[in-house]
């Protein structure tokens, strides 16, 4: 691997450029995916029970992502051949496929670079997950401890949410579109202004002039 740019990227920086070797050979990003999202998630280890489990999830959800012009990308600091084993084993025994390349980070250097080396847990990856929008943008950063698995489910609604908010220039509720207060609805950006604040308090659904909201 080797990375371009400096410094670990934050929300709204350009996804740092990588070569990495993965499964399904070398791979450079984010240029591979240009024009389509990626999901980019670590595990800290092939052959351990919580990674199964969410690998399984994602292989299995893999056409709901692919349904949102989104890639996955797996990657662990294991080396390729551990990885290829690893996918081999959960084919043969739990009966699925995994369709998405998994990243050989091997000496560590992209988990550093990505803040997925987190000391104070061990000296494996994290369990990160980097949402990148189809220009490269670094869009969501969620990180958990190794303890703990991820809810792929909720990954798929972050996704579906930051889609539709760019599409519709929203924001988006807690838990859409699921939201307990306002349901499916979505939020209209707060106003950038004294007169379309006072506007707002005549139009429109919502609470006050800063909590409007609507149905798309």
């Amino acid at each position: 691997m080797t990375g371009t740019d400096e410094g670990m990227p934050l929300l709204g920086d350009r996804f740092p450029k990588m070569e990495v070797q993965t499964t399904h050979g070398k791979m450079f990003l984010p240029g591979d995916f240009a024009g389509r999202w990626f999901v980019l998630f670590s595990h800290p280890g092939d052959f351990t029970p919580v990674c199964t489990t969410e690998f399984y999830a994602f292989a299995k959800k893999k056409a709901e992502f692919d349904k949102l012009n989104a890639a996955l990308i797996g990657l662990s600091i294991d080396q390729v051949q551990s990885h290829i084993k690893w996918v081999e084993w959960i084919n043969e025994n739990l009966d699925v496929e995994i369709p998405f390349p998994v990243i050989a980070d091997g000496v560590g250097a992209m988990a550093t670079k990505l803040g997925m080396i987190h000391p104070g847990k061990g000296s494996n990856t994290v369990r990160s997950v980097f949402i990148v929008d189809d220009k490269g943008i670094v869009r969501l950063m969620i990180y958990y401890p190794q303890e703990i698995g991820r809810s792929v489910d909720e990954v798929l609604r972050a996704l579906r949410a930051l889609q539709i908010s760019d599409k519709n220039g929203v924001a988006m509720p807690e838990n859409w579109p699921n939201n307990e207060l306002i349901k499916d609805r979505v939020i209209l950006k707060p106003a950038a202004d004294e007169k379309t604040a006072w506007e707002r308090k005549e139009k429109g659904e919502g609470y006050d002039w800063w909590f409007k909201h609507k149905k798309l």
